[in-house]
């Protein structure tokens, strides 16, 4: 079957395709009692939007999110919150040289083996258009945790890193990288334009960091809070691999190393202090209390306008150039979506401990 719900008690439901008339999320879970307003989800959804600047793909949608259930007098009831996104500005005919063949890298030979038909009209449910839903649902997600707080960033872009004592929350929205490091964004600048004028495309990393988590969120084995967070990270679209803490670099290090030392708070009571966070605020699977931190790695965007060989749906060999308008670099507006994921899973946590934990 295909899964199209992610979570367990703040569950959602995404729907529709990249040039269907809309798309879509199902919020089931949510508790009553939250104001909740249209005007709340939009900026989220703003953030995420494509055409904002000449370095991601031009389509142009207002994305204005409307709220069908779940919302009375601008308070949520308790019953599944149904929110819809319509799409006006599809170009279908962009993708008729595509129909009978594959892009390599793309998900459409893997969807055509599995299903026996695809949407090739950018991708359907594989376009990353449908991450707009995971967005609005997300926003939702916020307000049951409005302890933490979420930076998400590139923090490197086609191999280029940034310097990670220069990094500024406040830079990150004011150019269009999503970039903490204002000299940074400013070679990441010619870099996607070389890659867009050349017809090609760049992979980046976007880092994620939530504050404000309270130690206990998790469990010890089959819901453990990292596994949550990496299962959310990888079903982004075009996302390959995901990193907690130190990630793979934590395999590089002595125990000593990488043990995060604590000593006690200053008060009785207090919780500990940690000397380092090389395990990305979990441990066992359970938060520590510590800012939880992953890194997401978004391949280069394949749909790209150089000439790559394939074959066609009847087998023959061909080559794939993808006309309209795509991304440069998907991990730019991927950002957003890593913000939403890490809200859902946290939001997901703090009910499921509050089911278990009396007076938690």
């Amino acid at each position: 079957m295909s899964w199209n719900t992610f979570g367990r008690v703040l569950r959602f439901t995404t729907w529709g395709e990249s040039h269907g008339p809309g798309l879509g999320a199902v919020l089931d879970g949510c508790p009553p009692g939250l104001t909740l307003r249209a005007k709340d989800i939009q900026p989220y959804l703003d953030a995420r939007k494509p055409g904002q600047s000449k370095y991601t793909t031009q389509r142009k949608e207002a994305d204005a999110v409307q709220i069908l259930s779940g919302v009375f007098n601008d308070t949520t009831t308790g019953t599944p919150i149904h929110l819809m996104i319509e799409n006006t500005d599809q170009r279908s005919k962009d993708y008729s040289e595509i129909a009978q063949s594959y892009r390599p890298g793309h998900a459409d030979y893997a969807y055509d083996a599995k299903y026996g038909i695809r949407d090739y009209r950018g991708g359907g449910r594989s376009s990353a258009r449908e991450t707009a839903a995971r967005v609005a649902a997300a926003a939702v997600a916020r307000m049951i945790i409005p302890e933490v707080t979420i930076h998400a960033y590139v923090c490197e872009l086609g191999g280029d890193r940034i310097d990670r004592e220069a990094i500024n929350y406040d830079e990150i929205g004011k150019n269009p990288f999503f970039c903490p490091d204002s000299w940074a964004a400013v070679r990441w600048a010619e870099r996607v334009e070389k890659a867009r004028k050349d017809g090609s495309s760049l992979g980046a990393v976007v880092e994620c960091v939530a504050t404000g988590v309270p130690a206990g969120w998790g469990a010890p084995v089959y819901a453990k809070l990292d596994s949550d967070l990496a299962s959310a990270m990888m079903s982004i679209n075009a996302v390959k691999g995901v990193e907690i803490g130190d990630g793979f670099e934590a395999a590089r290090l002595t125990g000593e190393q990488n043990a995060d030392a604590m000593s006690p708070g200053k008060k009785d009571g207090d919780p500990p202090v940690f000397a380092s966070n090389h395990a990305g605020g979990t441990a066992g699977g359970i938060s520590t209390g510590q800012p939880v931190v992953c890194r997401v790695a978004f391949k280069p965007t394949s749909s790209i306008l150089t000439p790559v060989p394939s074959i066609t749906s009847d087998g023959d060999a061909t080559e794939v150039r993808t006309k309209g308008r795509h991304d440069p670099c998907v991990g730019l507006r991927g950002t957003p979506v890593v913000e939403a994921m890490m809200a859902l899973v946290l939001a997901d946590h703090k009910l499921l401990h509050k089911a278990q934990i009396r007076d938690a």
